[in-house]
């Protein structure tokens, strides 16, 4: 097996993302890892037989990859003592637009990814229907191992308890 070091984890800035992040990080320390994490700005043509959006596309991309690149740099910042704490001595962000999983896969090949670490749910009712789901399209299609997170299994095991 390859050794592991450059890890990738897709974030979405839900309240799940910090919890992955947190695995992610951990992992990452554990093998001495660079960590990358990845946002992906959905293509507004997903979306093109919708809607006419009302105001200028480009401008409006430009906008959303701004903010999305602010709020990865905000997101880095909360949880750089979490990764101190773990032993991640590098982590590295990207921004990027297209398809999620797509996007995901493309950049696991460009910086030569050893380990996909995502969560299980992020798309939910008619998007999943619509786009389906991003981990089952990584799972499958991916250059690499990829481990998987389902932020809810504490939820489930709490519920096991008596």
């Amino acid at each position: 097996m390859q050794e592991i070091q450059t890890i990738i984890t897709p974030v979405d800035f839900s309240d799940n993302a910090d919890m992955i992040a947190k695995s992610a990080g951990y992992t990452a320390g554990k093998f001495n890892a660079e960590l990358h994490l990845v946002f992906v700005v959905q293509n507004f043509e997903d979306y093109s037989g919708f809607f006419v959006p009302p105001v200028n596309l480009p401008n409006l991309e430009e906008e959303l990859l701004k903010s999305a690149q602010q709020r990865m740099d905000e997101f880095i910042a909360e949880k750089k003592k979490d990764f101190y704490e773990a032993g991640v001595a590098t982590v590295h962000s990207k921004v990027l637009t297209g398809d999620v999983s797509e996007e995901i896969l493309n950049y696991a090949r460009e910086i030569d990814c050893n380990l996909i670490v995502m969560g299980t749910h992020g798309y939910k009712g008619l998007e999943r229907i619509m786009f389906g789901s991003v981990a089952d399209k990584v799972v499958k299609n991916a250059c690499c191992p990829v481990m998987t997170i389902n932020p809810y299994r504490k939820i489930c095991e709490e519920a096991k308890k008596p």
